[in-house]
């Protein structure tokens, strides 16, 4: 399946891209991110610290075990802060 992945803030800033489609087998958002970090050391660098981020499959919140069967997009971003 063809996913597009959409980074924020200083995730964005490691992997240096806003944005790209990802062809990818994975089964679940970790099955993702582990594929991902295992192409090139700035995924793994951005992925390293999986409680430093939150995931959103189709803008809904997930969890890293969440399945990515008929998703379209993927958005990997650091916690909120309320202000």
């Amino acid at each position: 399946m063809t996913l597009e992945i959409l980074y924020f803030a200083w995730v964005r800033e490691r992997i240096g891209v806003p944005r790209e489609s990802v062809e990818t087998n994975a089964a679940t958002v970790a099955h993702l991110l582990a594929e991902l970090s295992a192409r090139e050391d700035r995924y793994a660098l951005a992925f390293s610290d999986l409680s430093a981020l939150r995931v959103a499959i189709d803008q809904d919140l997930a969890d890293f075990d969440s399945p990515l069967a008929g998703a379209r997009e993927v958005a990997i971003f650091p916690p909120m802060t309320g202000g």
